[in-house]
């Protein structure tokens, strides 16, 4: 690390509005995982996955406070500033679903089965899940690029909707395998194509972004981007288009939910979870391209 002459540490680092909100996320999400550990239990893939979020998000932000804090962050050969704001969209995305699968999954007002203690450990972890939400969606609102300023990548609008983009096409995959019956169609099948095509490019973007390495590619990287976002905005309408009319249209599908189907185990509802998120992602596409318009970034912050 080359010495800048200022002092070794940065106090900034905790002591800004960005450092508190950091701190903050620390502290809340230690909190909510070990409330969890301690008394308030989880179980099933659900719980596991809530467990999951909490610890990644709290290793990699007291990694992120470490790093600022002792200026180690200038030794990584990574774009920082892009790093911490892909993070903070995507643990603001992980925490708000934790956030919400936690209670509704392990919650109950009432004590029996659970006991009047597992039950008020499980409400005070979720009131930490949610306030952990909160600090986070506070650090994206904190470092978002405002209009007209010059930052980097994944801190403007276009960056931050690329990770929610990623998130939703995670969420689409999910629904995809749970006997979706995507196979049953040609048609069906080009719509896995447009979601995994656009889902790749996007965390391609996302890698390039973070790892600053755009300056070294042979054709401009801003423009690409935005000729690619064109690309999903038209990809995401013809399959917002095709897997409705084969899933829910009565001569290739059901326009109801069968009735024998099981419970978490229909191939409607997984269709049905699928069209929905085909929607919300090709609404944040068109946002996407309507603001890359309007923030210009430098790929090396």
């Amino acid at each position: 690390m080359e010495s800048t002459g200022g002092p070794y540490l940065n106090t900034a680092a905790v002591t800004s509005p960005v450092g508190i909100a950091r701190l903050l996320q620390m502290m809340f999400g230690c909190t909510t995982f070990s409330l969890v550990a301690h008394q308030g239990g989880f179980s099933a893939a659900y719980g596991t996955f809530c467990m999951f979020v909490w610890t990644f998000c709290f290793a990699i932000t007291v990694f992120i406070i470490t790093c600022e804090f002792t200026h180690f962050h200038s030794c990584l050969s990574i774009s920082w500033g892009n790093f911490t704001a892909a993070f903070a969209m995507l643990a603001t995305l992980m925490s708000v679903t934790a956030a919400v699968i936690y209670p509704l999954y392990f919650v109950q007002l009432d004590c029996y089965p659970i006991g009047c203690e597992v039950r008020d450990f499980r409400i005070a972890a979720s009131v930490f899940a949610g306030l952990l939400f909160l600090v986070y969606a506070a650090e994206v609102l904190l470092t978002r690029a405002k209009p007209g300023q010059v930052t980097s990548y994944m801190a403007t609008v276009s960056g931050l909707l690329k990770i929610v983009q990623a998130f939703v096409a995670c969420i689409i995959f999910g629904a995809l395998v749970n006997d979706s019956q995507y196979g049953k169609y040609v048609a069906m099948k080009w719509c896995v194509a447009v979601y995994s095509f656009c889902f790749v490019v996007t965390v391609v973007v996302v890698a390039f972004s973070v790892t600053g390495k755009t300056a070294l590619l042979w054709f401009p990287f801003e423009r690409s981007v935005v000729i690619y976002t064109l690309g999903a905005v038209l990809l995401y309408v013809s399959a917002a288009v095709i897997w409705p009319v084969f899933c829910f249209d009565s001569k290739y599908g059901s326009t109801r939910r069968p009735g024998s189907c099981a419970k978490g185990r229909c191939p409607w509802d997984s269709q049905l979870v699928i069209a929905i998120f085909t929607y919300v992602n090709l609404l944040l596409y068109v946002v996407d391209l309507a603001y890359s318009q309007r923030i210009r970034f430098v790929p090396h912050l």
